[in-house]
């Protein structure tokens, strides 16, 4: 069964940092970018991105304080966050479309305390 499977939320405090990883379970992982997103209330804008050549592409907004990363051995992402600020907390979703389907991650919690 094709999968999504997020891990790395928790709680920090301003200014610290978390690394969210998420694993593709299902084939061909290199041949795959993946996208990450944060939901709000009405919306799930994009946060980065990295293709399958590995180049990754970053949202205005956290230009500069996240890292997007990829091993594709381990069939994982890492996106680590930086320098992170109370309006960072939100739930992040990662998102990988395979075979003309998008497989979303179950989500995860990150919360970032002032």
């Amino acid at each position: 069964q094709v999968q999504l499977v997020e891990s790395g939320g928790g709680v920090v405090q301003t200014g610290g940092s978390l690394t969210l990883a998420c694993t593709f379970y299902g084939t061909r992982f290199a041949e795959h970018g993946m996208t990450w997103y944060r939901q709000y209330a009405t919306s799930r804008p994009m946060v980065a991105r990295i293709a399958a050549a590995g180049n990754p592409t970053y949202a205005e907004a956290v230009e500069g304080r996240l890292t997007l990363s990829r091993d594709n051995a381990k069939s994982t992402t890492y996106m680590r966050m930086d320098n992170l600020k109370p309006e960072d907390s939100g739930l992040y979703f990662c998102n990988l479309r395979h075979r003309d389907t998008d497989y979303w991650g179950q989500g995860t919690q990150v919360i970032v305390s002032s």
